[in-house]
């Protein structure tokens, strides 16, 4: 694999299609052969957020693959993510639960000015009662169900808003948000907190007493979560790892609100090696049996699947 940076692609490549992921941050690319596998790669920041319009998106996709471009030849494009969003490129609405993401993705056809680009984008999944939603994830959820097409079990896929799934016999039967990223991006950075909150400290023992008190007092939470800033006033600032503590009581808390989801259960994790890392140290505190998967990978999986089913 050869990652590309911000390198003009070559026409050689021989590619064939491509994959891509476009999300609230980054915009990641993948270049695919005629077998599916990657050639090559690319990453930027020009996620959603960093776009003021939907005509953005192509302009930006179209500017990523020109010199790929071949007169005469038209260009297939796979994407998911918030690129599908009401405020992304275009509303590719969403598939209700229960559903199977790796057989009905039902990809949603983008009009294009450039006419040797064909872009399709992948719907989201949604849920009545309790209503929720996903975009993307479910997209990594049908790369999980490529591996294990009968698949009954939990999936946590951690990150901004963290999603629980439950899958039974190929199927996302149900599935559960969790704001535990962003609260502690809230809580870390405009909150009172943030005075205590210090990059380079950092304890496991910390986290893991956060996420014990989290889970042995879900009602106290948010005094708990002011004792970040008391612990710090009251005692050395360094020893207290505000950091840690805030971080295992926020996850420490989404355990505890999804234990009938993963008690007496495996769980497969989902999500980059950070997020894994500190998942799986809180899971260990309850004893959850958990298996982990590379989300980039379980994503391009998805993306594969949904460009062969459109054949």
């Amino acid at each position: 694999m050869q990652a590309m940076g911000s390198m003009k692609w070559d026409k050689t490549l021989g590619v064939s299609w491509v994959a891509v992921d476009w999300g609230t941050s980054n915009l990641r690319i993948w270049l695919m052969s005629k077998d599916s596998q990657v050639i090559a790669e690319n990453i930027s920041n020009q996620g959603m957020a960093s776009l003021s319009s939907p005509a953005e998106f192509e302009q930006v996709l179209f500017e990523c693959l020109e010199s790929l471009l071949i007169d005469g030849e038209v260009l297939p494009v796979i994407c998911c993510g918030m690129v599908g969003a009401k405020q992304g490129w275009l509303d590719a609405g969403y598939s209700t639960v229960p559903h199977n993401p790796l057989q009905y993705q039902m990809p949603v056809a983008v009009p294009t000015k450039h006419r040797q680009l064909w872009v399709w984008v992948l719907p989201g999944l949604c849920q009545l009662t309790p209503a929720d939603v996903m975009r993307g994830e479910e997209t990594q959820i049908a790369g999980v169900l490529c591996q294990h097409k009968e698949f009954s079990g939990v999936l946590c896929l951690p990150g901004t808003h963290s999603k629980w799934a439950l899958c039974q016999a190929g199927e996302v039967a149900s599935f559960s948000t969790f704001m535990t990223g962003e609260l502690f991006d809230l809580l870390s950075k405009q909150s009172v907190l943030r005075h205590s909150v210090i990059d380079d400290q950092w304890s496991d023992d910390a986290f893991k007493q956060g996420v014990q008190d989290a889970i042995n007092n879900p009602a106290q939470l948010t005094s708990e979560l002011f004792s970040v800033r008391a612990r710090d006033i009251l005692g050395n600032g360094a020893t207290h790892f505000g950091k840690a503590r805030l971080s295992g009581l926020l996850i420490g808390s989404e355990l505890e609100g999804t234990r009938e989801w993963w008690q007496g259960k495996k769980v497969i994790l989902l999500g980059d090696s950070l997020l894994q890392s500190l998942y799986k140290l809180a899971m260990e505190q309850v004893n959850i049996d958990v298996v982990l998967l590379d989300g980039t990978q379980m994503t391009l999986a998805g993306l594969t699947a949904a460009y062969e089913q459109q054949g």
